[in-house]
């Protein structure tokens, strides 16, 4: 029995190392990349733990729970973590980084998420980066949700960690991931005591096992489907063209914001601010007395294929969440999406229109 799944031939160090090389162009990085073989939280946590110790004086960004994790990380470290939150429903600036900075000269590590899919903002990175680079300090950045929605330029930007994940915009598999070091990071981590070695999280044993050794021979077995389906993601989107695809990830984030106003009954965007909205997916605020997990399962029962979710933990009774990420970065998702939610809540009695909310939608086309 045969299978397109099973007998495969063996992934070749050769094979593997051309994926990175096309993860490395979509990034448009000089650095050295690493794919390593598991969900994004391996390298963003290995990456932490490299460079991260009791000398580190760490600003920590929140603007989303993974920037809460990431203190986690950092304090468990021994790092001293300063921690700079700014309320989910909007974005951190480049001048409240600088302030840090001014308060705290003996920073030399910050870690920031791009964008907070769980939260729906985005970052201006861009801005960011140059303070961080004028102050010297390690850059470590989350791209996980951002990459293929939106540019990601570890290098232009100056990050020192930029990590990413296959699983959203790139509509990829979940069961891989990437990171970009640069030289300054690989010499932070070297100097490390407590940088994990010879252990799943290490960087360092990639860096010696298989960079350092002209990317000849894997330390271990590769995840092969995983890398074979991230090796198709990233080439359809090669063939698509970044810009295209991050057009349509803009794209279906504008019409959601549109579509989610003109629906009505108290249902809002949870980011004030369109600049500061990820394209990645759009979060909206519950109408007031309205539980929004009730609200999203109703919503899928309507309709069980559209791509709605409620807010994760304590955001499950305000935040409905519109995932317009990969293969559902499209207008008909959009639509699909604000027709099921108008349903659930005129169950819940509140006067909605949807008719109004899908013209526009509509609009975006033209």
């Amino acid at each position: 029995m045969t299978h397109p799944f099973l007998d495969l031939a063996p992934l070749t160090a050769e094979r593997f190392a051309s994926i990175e090389d096309r993860v490395a162009r979509l990034l448009g990085t000089g650095q050295d990349v690493v794919i390593m073989q598991g969900e994004a939280l391996l390298p963003l946590e290995g990456a932490i733990r490299g460079t991260a110790g009791p000398g580190t004086t760490a600003l920590n960004v929140i603007t989303g729970p993974y920037g809460q994790t990431f203190g986690n990380w950092l304090r468990d470290c021994g790092a001293t973590v300063i921690d700079l939150a700014v309320p989910f429903h909007t974005a951190v600036t480049a001048d409240q980084v600088r302030q840090a900075f001014a308060e705290h000269p003996e920073i030399d590590f910050v870690s920031l998420v791009h964008a907070e899919a769980a939260t729906g903002n985005t970052n201006p990175v861009a801005e960011i980066g140059e303070v961080v680079r004028a102050h010297g300090a390690l850059f470590h950045l989350d791209a996980v949700a951002s990459i293929g929605a939106e540019p990601v330029l570890p290098d232009a930007w100056g990050v020192d960690l930029c990590v990413i994940g296959a699983q959203k915009a790139m509509g990829g598999p979940a069961g891989v991931s990437a990171v970009s070091v640069s030289e300054r990071a690989w010499a932070r981590m070297a100097a490390n005591p407590g940088a994990p070695r010879r252990s799943y999280l290490s960087l360092l044993d990639w860096k010696e096992r298989w960079i350092d050794g002209g990317r000849k021979v894997l330390p271990h077995a590769p995840a092969q489907l995983e890398m074979l389906a991230l090796e198709a993601c990233v080439k359809r989107i090669e063939e698509d063209g970044p810009d295209a695809v991050m057009a349509r990830h803009r794209a279906a984030a504008l019409a959601t914001r549109a579509g989610a106003v003109a629906l009505g009954g108290g249902v809002e965007p949870y980011v004030y601010e369109a600049a500061e909205a990820a394209p990645v997916a759009t979060t909206l605020r519950a109408p007031a007395g309205v539980v929004a997990s009730e609200v999203v399962a109703r919503a899928l029962e309507v309709e069980p294929g559209v791509p709605l979710a409620a807010g994760g933990g304590a955001l499950a009774k305000e935040m409905i969440r519109v995932n317009h990420y990969g293969v559902d970065a499209t207008l008909g998702a959009v639509r699909g999406c604000l027709a099921a939610l108008g349903a659930a809540l005129k169950d819940k009695g509140l006067d909605v229109d949807v008719e109004a909310a899908l013209r526009a939608v509509d609009a975006g086309r033209r």
